[in-house]
């Protein structure tokens, strides 16, 4: 297939263009870099089979020749990008989907969403199945993003009720991994980074809030899968084993050696308690479910970062 990747320069972006092309694929990279890197694409400069365009979504898109799929996962993404960027994001999530789906109707290619799981917000359901509507603050830091999402989730469906476009929604959970920008606002790199530099871990809150973690490689393994499928409501892509953001903190300094411990800052408003997929659909419909060990990806992902800095 020939494939379109909006934010292809980004992390979860760029580890699928590699996935994509190993598949045999060709692939266009679309990105304006206000968050993504030519760096974590270099690799691929010398591919005959892939191509880098630089081009903000919000504006009209235009790519010569048949498409058969457009990948949309143009957006910031990160808590420091809340505040930074709050109108890039809404207008990402709104316009560059908006546009993204009209080329995908143009080309007659099939359409994969990005969503996120802070379409839940602070859920009330534990764990959250894809028929929770969620629990989101429309007026809070975290609303650009969550509503961005959102409002991107019903523009696609829309799009597929009106004009009978070919659409998936991937509902993304936290995804760790390589090429995660050190500065990302993100507990991973947070953590990792302090961790590196000999510092104390900054926890938010008590600690007790959970996340679970999905290493890179399965989240793109599930991103494939769905694009395959002829699934169209949104689907759960994360894994399911939940930990403390406390004890996630004791695990980095453990895997690090740190003996700088924890400190304790207050928790930001709207951060969520809970954060956990419920991938019954995911495993029913795609038979697919993380296979990487947090040990294991923890180790690459600080071997990636022991190496920037």
């Amino acid at each position: 297939m020939r494939i379109l990747i909006t934010g292809g320069a980004g992390f979860i972006g760029s580890h699928l263009s590699d996935r994509l092309l190993a598949d045999g694929h060709d692939v266009i990279a679309l990105d304006n870099l206000i968050t993504g890197s030519t760096d974590s694409i270099a690799h691929l400069a010398g591919n005959r089979r892939f191509k880098f365009i630089f081009h903000d979504v919000t504006d009209y898109i235009y790519v010569p020749g048949p498409l058969d799929a457009v990948m949309h996962l143009a957006s910031p993404a990160s808590p420091i990008d809340f505040t930074r960027v709050p109108i890039q994001i809404l207008k990402v999530g709104s316009l560059g989907t908006h546009n993204a789906l009209g080329l995908a109707k143009a080309k007659a290619a099939r359409f994969l969403l990005a969503s996120t799981s802070e379409v839940y917000g602070d859920p009330l359901i534990h764990p959250q199945p894809e028929s929770y509507w969620g629990n989101v603050n429309p007026i809070g830091t975290r609303g650009v993003y969550d509503e961005a999402k959102r409002f991107a989730e019903a523009i696609t469906m829309a799009y597929h009720r009106v004009h009978g476009v070919d659409t998936r929604i991937i509902r993304i959970f936290n995804t760790y991994g390589p090429r995660m920008r050190l500065d990302d606002g993100r507990v991973v790199p947070n953590f990792i980074g302090q961790a590196l530099r000999r510092q104390p871990l900054t926890v938010y809150g008590d600690g007790k809030q959970t996340r679970s973690f999905c290493y890179v490689s399965d989240l793109v393994e599930g991103m494939v899968r769905l694009l395959l499928s002829a699934e169209h409501d949104p689907v759960n892509v994360g894994n399911p084993e939940e930990m403390t953001i406390h004890s996630f903190a004791e695990t980095i300094n453990r895997l690090t050696g740190n003996p700088a411990g924890i400190i304790f800052r207050p928790l930001p408003p709207d951060d969520p308690r809970i954060r956990q997929p419920d991938i019954t659909r995911a495993r029913t419909l795609l038979s697919w479910a993380p296979t990487v060990a947090l040990a294991d990806g923890l180790a690459q992902t600080i071997a990636y970062f022991r190496s920037r800095t």
